[in-house]
């Protein structure tokens, strides 16, 4: 089968004379928390080989030769260190403590009479701060509240929204990092309707509850700032 490199088996795998099965699978992990690529084998065959490699430059993460019994995880960068686990009994693929750093391509591929690869393509999400809700009496009058809910982000892919009830009022969406979401809200006093303002993305979400009769207050004279997160 030849020496063990990442650059002659993905060759191998791409080479048309072979009976190839590709299939790909999409993964979300929250940032801080471990996720395993499943290779969905049971158990690994004596004859059976299995790689793992990262990114499209292939960066070799594991390997096994079943049959000399080579069990073998690499640090191809600080990102990887200490964070890799192989099981030995099917080939999957743990990584420990994620951060947004592993979000990216793994590729599997298995070496046997039928030649298989797989791609999994990784999504890890940063946790989300749970939103604020900003009242400005310098700002309201004798019959409605003026509200702003806002968050601080260095997340990626994340929607800030206000509902009413479970119907959606309105919304704004960020993909870059760093940056400030605020969306306002003007309520009637008398309004009977329940409102949150809600902060998610692809696999959690954020929420603060607003209570009118608590948190808006007719005009007394003075200017106040009140903030209030309250989940």
């Amino acid at each position: 089968m030849g020496p063990w490199s990442v650059e002659n088996y993905w060759k191998l795998c791409r080479e048309k004379d072979l009976e190839e099965h590709v299939f790909g699978e999409s993964v979300s992990v929250m940032e801080g928390d471990s996720v395993t690529l499943h290779t969905d084998v049971t158990e690994i065959h004596e004859d059976e080989d299995i790689l793992w490699t990262f990114g499209d430059e292939n960066f070799l993460l594991a390997k096994i030769k079943k049959k000399r019994q080579m069990f073998s995880t690499y640090v191809p960068d600080e990102r990887f260190r200490g964070r890799l686990k192989l099981d030995d009994q099917t080939g999957s693929l743990t990584i420990t403590h994620t951060t947004t750093e592993h979000a990216g391509d793994y590729k599997l591929l298995i070496i046997r009479a039928e030649k298989s690869s797989k791609t999994f393509n990784v999504s890890v999400y940063a946790r989300l701060p749970v939103p604020v809700i900003i009242s400005n009496s310098s700002q309201c009058s004798s019959s409605t509240c003026s509200l702003v809910c806002s968050s601080v982000l260095n997340v990626s892919d994340a929607t800030l929204s206000w509902y009413a009830g479970i119907s959606v009022l309105s919304s704004i969406s960020v993909c870059d990092l760093s940056i400030s979401l605020s969306l306002p809200l003007e309520v009637e006093y008398q309004d009977k309707n329940t409102y949150s303002c809600v902060l998610n993305n692809p696999i959690s979400n954020q929420t603060t509850h607003l209570d009118i009769h608590t948190h808006c207050h007719t005009c007394a004279g003075t200017t106040a700032l009140c903030v209030y997160s309250l989940t």
